[in-house]
């Protein structure tokens, strides 16, 4: 178990804060400003993602879904996905193995 670790800028208008990290998980925090994007890509790792407030368009795999708060979706490993902040707000991901890029 670790302490969370201090946000850091990911995409212009979103900052990143890893809250907990084991070698078979991660917990992270993303904050985004509306309009601001988390640009399409992919990665190895399972995904989840919870709303922790605000309100996101998100795209995975070329399907598209308006989430908000207390909604939640899971992104397959390899997923093309992206998103896109309509209202001011806050992301919890759970990845699955750690995403060793974020320590």
């Amino acid at each position: 178990m670790t302490a969370a670790f201090p946000a850091v800028p990911a995409d212009p208008g979103v900052t990143r804060q890893v809250l907990a990290d084991h070698p078979q998980m991660m917990v992270v925090s993303f904050r985004f400003e509306t309009g601001a994007r988390g640009l399409p890509h992919h990665h190895p790792h399972v995904q989840s993602t919870y709303v922790r407030s605000g309100r996101f368009l998100f795209s995975v795999e070329g399907e598209e879904v308006e989430i908000g708060p207390g909604d939640s979706l899971v992104i397959p490993a390899d997923a093309t996905h992206g998103c896109l902040c309509r209202e001011a707000g806050e992301l919890i991901d759970c990845f699955t193995p750690r995403r060793d890029d974020f320590l």
